[in-house]
Formats: structure tokens, C-alpha cells, sequence
């Protein structure tokens, strides 16, 4: 039996009646509806674990220890992650313990682990369950340990944070300062070279690819870091420099180097970044769509070189001269 511990929902918190609803961001459904405790994901985990033992009976173990010998999510996060992260001189007893002791008694992390373990089965399509998100994406696995740091950051235990930074830095190539500020229903897509600065400031629903830097500008202390708004898409090895406002339902083109602030809803590409249109999709970071098609860059092609000389000009010239300057775009047609 599940110990009461382990419910991360009780009926005092309203929550979406499935997680796809928040993760896909649908209108809220019945406001009255209550889960009671129930854990419709740590339910399908489960599921999943059995299934896969059956299918793989050389897993069978692993699948055991991993999942099905566990009470909860929790536990069974903490002793993953143990076990990538230990060390001769850091033990997976030891992080289990340090897990633990932070999410058990957290019911805004249990919150934002399931909203994000939802955030990888629904925009990631390499992700196959949630079960191969809990076991084997490294991206999710270094943004637990970050809310765990994040937690401790803030009880005043820095030096135990930043030895989880050190650690997942480490194994995962992956850096998150522990006093960033970050929301759930968050996708590090693979995560591999992903750093997230200090003073940095993440919405809800926010969309990595790899390579992503959130960083300063130079020596100065401080609020230093970019914020970004809810529901952004960051395309692969984009640069985000300074104290600056990324705003809500931003799509950033792959390659960007962004210097100044976007404002809601637009697409920003080149190096460094220029506004290049505004976007249909209000949270682009759900839809993956990380692109920009050829129909849609020759009119802003068009657009813009006609601001430039102030007269119409020839279409194709005109999507030629935004390629070279902004060349970062896949331009493949639908």
C-alpha cells in the first residue's frame, strides 16, 4: 500500500482532472473536480514497468529495483538519480537520503516533477512512456536535482546545492545554478550543454533544445540573467545574453544570439536577433514547431526588404537576402 507520504495530491489542491490538460494548456476543466489523492502518472509508471519487464525479461531486474520495488514517484526518482550520480565520495545512500528529505515533504516539487515528467512524454517524440523519462532522460533527470537544490538554496544550505550543481554538471553536461527560478511543465530536450545562470528567471511551460545558454554579460553582480516567459520555444544552441525580458509565447530560432528583449509572441532569429514576425501559436514551446516555414519566411523575407528599400522587390531576391542575413532557419516547405 502506498504510505500517505507519497500522495503528492491531496483534496486540498485543485489540479487539472488529467496532467495533459496543464500540459497542453487546454482550458481548465471542471473547476470542482478534486483527485483525492489519486496519481494518475505514478499509476501508468507502473504500468509501463511491468509491461516492459514482460517484453524484455533481461530488464526484469533493473525494471524491479527502479520502479516496481518503490512506495511512489518520489522514491523512485531519488534512487535513479542516486544511482547516475554517485560518486567514491558521494554516495547514492547519501543523495537518496538528500532526495528524499527535500520532495517528501514539498508538494509544490511533487507538483512540478509530474507536470514535467508530462511535459517530456507529450513534446518529446524520442520519449516513449513515462517510464523511459523517469529512467533514462538525463535532461529530466538534472532538473530534479535542480528543484532539490533550488530547495536547499534556500534553506540556507548553499554548499550542498551547489555540490548537486557540480555533480549533474559533472555527469549530465547540463548546469543550473540552484537559485535560478524556474517553473513546471518545463522540457530539456536531450539537455546537453544547457546552462541556466543565476539570477535567471523561467516560466511555466518552457521548451529547451540543446546547447541553450541563459548566461550574463560580463564581471557584474547582480540580477544579471534573462527571464523568460511562459511557454517559450528555445531552438538548439541559442545564446541568451544579460538581464533581459524574453516574453510570453516567444519562439527563438536555432543558433540565435539574443541581445535585447522579445516581445510576446514573436519569432526572433540571427546573431545577433531580430524580430521576425509574430506567431499564431500562443505557446509555442507546446507545439515544438521550431521552424519557420518557406511560405512564412519569404513574406517576412518580403516584408523586410521592402522596409529596407521602401519599394516592392523581386520575391526570390528578397528571401535570398534574409537567408544570408539571418541563415539560420530550416526553410523545408510543409
Amino acid at each position: 500500500m502506498v504510505s500517505e507520504q507519497c500522495l503528492p495530491l491531496t483534496s486540498t489542491h485543485l489540479l487539472e482532472k488529467v496532467f495533459p490538460v496543464y500540459a497542453l494548456a487546454l482550458p481548465d476543466p471542471n473547476p470542482d473536480y478534486i483527485l483525492d489523492g489519486s496519481d494518475p502518472i505514478w499509476e501508468a509508471i507502473k504500468a509501463e514497468a511491468k509491461l516492459e519487464a514482460e517484453k524484455e525479461p533481461i530488464l526484469s531486474s533493473f525494471l524491479y529495483a527502479s520502479v516496481l520495488a518503490h512506495e511512489c514517484l518520489e522514491q523512485v526518482l531519488a534512487f535513479v538519480v542516486a544511482n547516475r550520480l554517485q560518486s567514491p565520495t558521494l554516495l547514492a545512500t547519501q543523495l537518496v537520503d538528500i532526495m528524499c528529505n527535500v520532495v517528501m515533504h514539498d508538494k509544490a516539487i511533487q507538483r512540478s516533477i509530474r507536470f514535467d515528467v508530462q511535459a517530456f512524454k507529450d513534446r518529446d517524440p524520442a520519449c516513449l512512456s513515462y517510464c523511459s523519462a523517469i529512467l533514462y532522460m538525463k535532461g529530466f533527470h538534472a532538473l530534479q536535482v535542480y528543484r532539490v537544490a533550488h530547495a536547499l538554496w534556500h534553506q540556507g544550505r548553499q554548499i550542498l546545492a551547489l555540490a548537486l550543481q557540480s555533480r549533474v554538471s559533472e555527469v549530465f553536461g547540463i548546469d543550473i545554478h540552484p537559485a535560478a527560478k524556474i517553473g513546471e511543465g518545463i522540457l530539456l530536450d536531450h539537455g546537453t550543454g544547457v546552462v541556466i545562470g543565476e539570477t535567471a528567471v523561467i516560466g511555466n511551460r518552457v521548451s529547451f533544445m540543446q546547447g541553450v545558454t541563459l548566461g550574463g554579460t560580463g564581471k557584474e553582480i547582480g540580477d544579471r540573467h534573462p527571464k523568460i516567459g511562459d511557454g517559450v520555444l528555445i531552438g538548439a544552441g541559442s545564446t541568451i545574453l544579460g538581464n533581459i525580458k524574453i516574453g510570453e509565447g516567444v519562439m527563438i530560432a536555432a543558433g540565435s544570439l539574443v541581445l535585447k528583449d522579445a516581445p510576446p509572441r514573436s519569432m526572433v532569429a540571427g546573431t545577433p536577433a531580430k524580430v521576425l514576425g509574430s506567431l499564431r501559436d500562443h505557446f509555442p514551446s507546446l507545439t515544438m514547431k521550431h521552424d519557420a516555414t518557406k511560405p512564412f519566411f519569404t513574406q517576412v523575407a518580403a516584408k523586410f526588404n521592402d522596409e529596407k528599400s521602401g519599394g516592392a522587390e523581386n520575391p526570390e531576391k528578397n528571401e535570398a537576402n534574409t537567408i544570408e542575413r539571418f541563415g539560420c532557419l530550416d526553410l523545408t516547405s510543409d
